[in-house]
Parts: C-alpha cells; structure tokens; sequence
C-alpha cells in the first residue's frame, strides 16, 4: 500500500512540475485591438486612431 501512494504521489507531482515548466520562459504578450484602434504600451491598452 506505501509503495502504491509514493508511486502516485511521484506522478502526480512529476506531471505538475513539468506542467510548470513548459509554461516558463513566457514573457511577451500579444495584444490584438479592434479595427480602429492600436495599442498603447504606456497604458496598456488599446486606444483609439484618431485620423
């Protein structure tokens, strides 16, 4: 019984370790705007073009 709980606890945290991992390393993010605005870095957000 010990031997099975210490093999499911090994998956169980093997899988959430490299879940963890392959997700690391993601910094940039991608912002898509409506038609007829564009993205404002200073704020963060999408403003409108005014032409």
């Amino acid at each position: 019984m010990f031997r099975t709980t210490l093999t499911a606890f090994a998956l169980l945290l093997s899988t959430t370790v490299a879940g963890f991992a392959a997700c690391s390393g993601h910094s940039d993010q991608a912002m898509t705007c409506a038609e007829g605005s564009e993205y404002d870095a200073e704020s963060g957000s999408c403003k409108v073009i005014s032409s």
